[in-house]
């Protein structure tokens, strides 16, 4: 009788974890995709899209837009002083790879069409988070949202008010 309780509480036990594992594998599949692992986006066509950062400090706002045609960029810096309320930019130019693991290389070596000495550089990751498109630079870890996601994120706000 005690073999035939242990074997029961075995098994139901074995049944019970299995349960637990599909929960368990799915949080993790979800968490995944947030940190943008584990995501195949091949089939993703970013010819002719934009990004947008937008970084807002306590003297001056700083937006950032990539923008990506074919195997050019274009990267482009806007600072909006707060205090003056004047604003600069720099408009810098050059390529971009793609490879198949979702990691996108720019380097923009002209400024303003003059070439630079020092080129700007940036490692990009490809993720999709909720059908919006980000990259995520490496480095900094800061996020750029696809520009039309982002119009279609900000319309949907506007229209549940």
């Amino acid at each position: 009788m005690k073999k035939f309780l242990i074997g029961m509480l075995f098994l139901g036990a074995s049944f019970g974890l299995k349960a637990q594992y599909g929960s368990l594998n799915d949080i993790l599949t979800r968490l995944e995709e947030r940190k943008g692992v584990n995501q195949n986006l091949e089939t993703v066509n970013i010819d002719n899209k934009k990004f947008v950062f937008i970084n807002d400090e306590a003297d001056h706002t700083e937006r950032d837009f990539i923008v990506i045609k074919g195997n050019k960029a274009t990267y482009v810096e806007v600072f909006d002083d707060k205090a003056t309320g004047e604003s600069s930019s720099n408009v810098f130019s050059g390529d971009i790879v793609r490879n198949k693991k979702n990691i996108i290389s720019l380097r923009a070596d002209l400024l303003e069409n003059k070439k630079v000495p020092i080129p700007v550089t940036k490692t990009l990751l490809l993720t999709r988070q909720d059908n919006i498109l980000y990259l995520i630079d490496v480095n900094t870890k800061a996020r750029w949202i696809d520009e039309e996601s982002f119009s279609k994120v900000k319309n949907k706000t506007k229209s549940k008010k």
